[in-house]
């Protein structure tokens, strides 16, 4: 049924269910079939622009032919981060229950700013979150807010690190136009997050204010470089005011030794801000606690259910010791939005920048809920398992190396036949491998460079990967290389025979 000219309200709500379970239905085979279908597309730039057109229907569209686009303009530039051979950065996986969640989430469109915008909303992240916290192993004393990621986590945590500096009066007074006011700094390692500098630059601090901390041979930041760092600040009338940690950094997921780090942050009085976006899941099962000794001590953490977690995009949870001081970083009441409430309730609003907030903790209660805290934790040992696994591989073949340790579940390779030891050529020859393993569609990979060498990244986190579709991927590459390599190396195919 078409709306007429004079009915401008919303869709019928016949025509809402007869598409809805048609939408439902395309989903439900979507994600059955999707290990048949490629994980990275063949397209190139403004492909899918071209299928569509340059201005908006004057007139409504019927949903066959909107549904219709949908298999004929965007799925052909879809890369998967569903698909099982979907190794590249920290895949997320939208789970049944999450999704349906998010479809809840989107049908009820509420604000959640408020207690007294949806009291629904804002208890049910409190419950939610302090499950989260409960199977972290986290003192009771942190307490989480949600945002939409991690980058946006980290940065209201620096902000509540900034507040801590009250003399300042930065709230205030601001940053700009005041020559007493020191050049603040903020420490993290070699690896850490682009997202701190992103923050620093958005708080005002500028990216001078970043100084990063060297590492060691496991790409983990050194205590001593640390102390040493703040020592030279100090001497030097720089104001040392927050260090970020990481447990499981972007590159290869290595895991700095907070409990030293934590150490030096008391003795200096500094806020300490543990980035646990990825890696933060792994503390859920008992055998991982060791890695994560001393995070119990940050001031705040991040840690993003739509990593490892297999909530849908985007879901980003801060836990910190000290909301008072978030709160006071971000706390402005305009008339229309104070309530009878109150501080007997929690405003979320309060404890961020955004004001408008969708419900997002309806889709991580759907979905530890349905898992449960063991099926969470037996689907994360089963990644770390396979991790290991494929690492095993890696060590075993003679045209392949292994360049970071492996923690967690992401491992960092290289192809190295024998014989080419050139770096740049090797450089080269992965940076090659890694396309066309992509073009090829059968998988999704993503790199990064340590000491200067093209890392191939295998991130194991996809809820449907299984160990089949780690063999059939290491055949892949296998065979990917002898494909480059002949394509790059006169006379290799007869060599090889």
């Amino acid at each position: 049924m078409k709306l007429t000219a004079d009915e401008m309200g919303d869709m019928p709500a016949e025509e809402f269910r007869q598409y809805g379970h048609q939408l439902v239905e395309w989903v439900a085979d979507f994600l059955t079939r999707i290990n048949d279908i490629p994980a990275f597309p063949d397209v190139q730039p403004r492909d899918i622009q071209r299928k569509l057109p340059t201005t908006p229907p004057a007139k409504g569209e019927t949903m066959e032919d909107i549904l219709a686009d949908i298999d004929r303009v965007v799925m052909p530039g879809m890369a998967h981060w569903n698909h099982p051979r979907c190794f590249a950065y920290f895949n997320s996986s939208g789970s049944g229950p999450g999704i349906l969640g998010e479809l809840l989430s989107a049908a009820f469109n509420v604000n959640s700013m408020l207690w007294h915008s949806c009291p629904a909303a804002t208890e049910l992240e409190e419950v939610t979150l302090d499950w989260l916290r409960q199977m972290l192993h986290l003192p009771r004393e942190f307490w989480g807010v949600i945002y939409d990621g991690g980058s946006t986590s980290t940065m209201h945590a620096i902000a509540a690190a900034r507040e801590q500096l009250v003399d300042l009066k930065i709230r205030e007074l601001g940053l700009a136009g005041r020559p007493e006011v020191p050049r603040l700094r903020i420490y993290t390692s070699e690896h850490g997050h682009s997202s701190i500098d992103k923050a620093s630059v958005a708080l005002g601090l500028g990216l001078e204010s970043v100084r990063r901390v060297a590492v060691d041979d496991a790409y983990r930041m050194l205590p001593h470089a640390l102390d040493e760092a703040i020592g030279e600040d100090r001497r030097s009338g720089v104001l040392p005011f927050c260090v970020v940690a990481t447990v499981g950094t972007t590159s290869c997921t290595s895991l700095d030794p907070i409990a030293e780090i934590a150490d030096i942050c008391e003795r200096e009085r500094l806020w300490l801000h543990v980035d646990g976006a990825h890696g933060g899941a792994a503390a859920i099962l008992p055998e991982m606690q060791s890695l994560f000794e001393g995070w119990e001590r940050a001031d705040s953490i991040v840690v993003n259910p739509h990593k490892w977690l297999f909530v849908p995009l985007d879901l980003s949870v801060l836990y910190t010791r000290k909301r008072d001081a978030l709160r006071g970083a971000f706390s402005l009441t305009p008339e229309y939005l104070r309530t009878a409430q109150g501080e007997e309730v929690t405003n979320y609003m309060d404890y961020g920048i955004p004001l408008g907030r969708r419900f997002r903790a309806l889709k991580l209660w759907f979905v530890l809920r349905y898992f449960g805290v063991e099926g969470v934790a037996g689907r994360i040992r089963k990644h770390l398992a396979l991790a290991r696994q494929f690492a095993e591989q890696v060590d075993s073949h003679m045209n392949f190396e292994r360049l970071a340790p492996v923690p967690l579940s992401t491992v960092c390779f290289r192809a190295h036949p024998a014989g080419m030891d050139d770096e740049e050529s090797l450089n080269q020859l992965n940076e090659e491998l890694l396309q066309a393993i992509n073009r090829s569609g059968q998988a999704f990979l993503s790199h990064t460079k340590l000491s200067g060498r093209y890392v191939l990244r295998l991130v194991i986190s996809q809820l449907r990967t299984e160990e089949s579709h780690i063999h059939s991927f290491w055949q892949l590459a296998q065979q990917t290389l002898k494909a480059v390599q002949a394509e790059t190396t006169p006379g290799f195919e007869q060599w090889q025979g």
